[in-house]
């Protein structure tokens, strides 16, 4: 499998040196053309020898071919020199019964897209203290001043696509530009597991789950197998926990989670399984309704622990990413903490060894091998569309197809647990054959 080029922006180290100390906390918005902000606290430093911790990350952007391209293309009259922007502010962006809070910008630090960024190697474009803001020449007193470290790494990934909906059963094909290699199939049942599946020895369904009427009150018996091309089953997913109406509502709420059992063959007794990890989901109302899908990975050890890798909210009606990526989830609870608001995006805030399916997933014997920055990402349509997940693995966490295989059947179960989790009572348009 030949990965795809991605080059890792993280901008970190963030401290601020500033004369009057603010009453208020200070952040930053980090603005990088053609991506969304992205937002970061920026801690005082106070004392003159101090130095941030130089290995903390306060945001990343992911860049592919295209966005380099676009990124380094000429500037013009219209379209200057495309740049990194951090903007510094002193107080909290927001607003209480409609008025708008009060913020102060310090300073603005300002990084040009040079060259050094399409030859994709490590790169560090800043290290180090700069003054940000009026200087003391024009003031009169100390300017403020930002320490940073913005680096490029080489950040490759394999990236697959579901050839049709999950339901259909489709091949699941590697993309390398123009190139679609199929790697996988996927077999979906909704029937339950015979006594012979190796599976049935997890399973919790009883109900004849193909009557309609049966699938109106709950949703179980679901299952996915992830096939390698000689046909060999190399990981699945399955409901262990049906999605179930809560008491005095029609749809799956946070009390009362489904869930999937994400299983990868086991290395020591044939035709077993051993489970690596557990999806739940639910639905969370609003003004625009969200299915939450929480990852567990699960330990061989004594304690038989979980241990949380991702809390996902996504659009119900237009879908959006399910991922795991410490950068952008200790961003996301860093964010909460700060503000009392959550970005509705991610709440893991430690940093986790990934057991690799091939290994025998004791995280105490995985200590090395911690996880930084992104790992994977699926990317789903909403609820009763055509959904088709597009997935990215990091390359570092791969090292056999096995490995990519157990990341398909969480792809998978993500898909259908948008589906699992519409409410009971909800009416789909005729015609829409890939309704569950």
């Amino acid at each position: 499998m030949d990965p795809q080029a991605f080059i890792r922006l993280s901008i970190g180290s963030l401290g601020l040196r500033i004369p009057t100390v603010p009453s208020s906390p200070c952040s930053c918005e980090i603005r990088l053309r053609g991506f969304p902000v992205q937002t970061s606290a920026v801690p005082l430093v106070s004392s003159p020898e101090a130095t941030p911790d130089s290995h903390s990350i306060a945001s990343s952007f992911y860049l592919e071919e295209s966005d380099l391209k676009a990124l380094l293309a000429p500037g013009c009259f219209y379209t200057p020199q495309a740049c990194l922007e951090i903007v510094v502010f002193t107080g909290r962006k927001g607003s209480h019964c409609g008025v708008g809070g009060k913020r102060q910008q310090i300073g603005t630090f300002r990084l040009e897209v040079g060259p050094e960024w399409g030859e994709k190697k490590p790169v560090i474009l800043f290290n180090g203290w700069i003054g940000i803001g009026k200087n003391k020449q024009e003031t009169g007193k100390p300017g403020a001043e930002l320490h940073l470290k913005v680096k490029l790494d080489p950040d490759p990934r394999y990236v697959f696509q579901f050839e049709d909906v999950t339901t259909s059963s489709p091949q699941i094909v590697q993309l390398q530009g123009t190139i679609k290699q199929p790697i996988f199939s996927c077999k979906f049942s909704r029937d339950r597991v015979s006594q012979v599946d190796p599976l049935s020895n997890y399973w919790s369904g009883s109900a004849d789950i193909s009557d309609p009427e049966a699938e109106r009150r709950e949703r179980k018996g679901w299952k996915v197998k992830i096939h390698d091309l000689s046909g060999s089953a190399v990981a699945a997913a399955f409901i262990t926990t049906p999605f179930v109406p809560s008491t005095g509502c029609d749809w799956v709420a946070r009390s009362n989670p489904g869930a999937w059992l994400i299983v990868r063959p086991d290395a020591c007794r044939p035709e077993s399984w051993q489970p690596w990890g557990k999806l739940e989901a639910w639905r969370e109302r609003g003004i625009r309704d969200s299915i939450c899908c929480r990852f567990h990975l699960l330990s061989e050890g004594q304690d038989g622990g979980e241990l949380l890798m991702s809390e996902i909210f996504i659009n119900a009606e237009k879908g959006g990413e399910f991922f795991i990526d410490t950068d952008r989830q200790v961003r996301s609870g860093a964010s909460a903490a700060g503000t009392g608001t959550g970005t509705g995006t991610g709440t893991m805030t430690t940093t986790t060894p990934i057991p690799s399916p091939q290994s025998s997933g004791d995280f105490a014997g995985l200590a090395p091998a911690v996880v930084v920055g992104f790992v994977m990402s699926c990317r789903v349509q909403g609820e009763g569309k055509s959904s088709k997940p597009l997935v990215q693995l990091a390359m570092r966490h791969v090292t056999c197809v096995e490995d990519a295989a157990i990341f398909m059947a969480l792809a998978a179960a993500v898909d259908l647990s948008i589906e699992a989790c519409r409410p009971f009572r909800r009416k789909f348009r005729r015609g829409n054959c890939h309704s569950l």
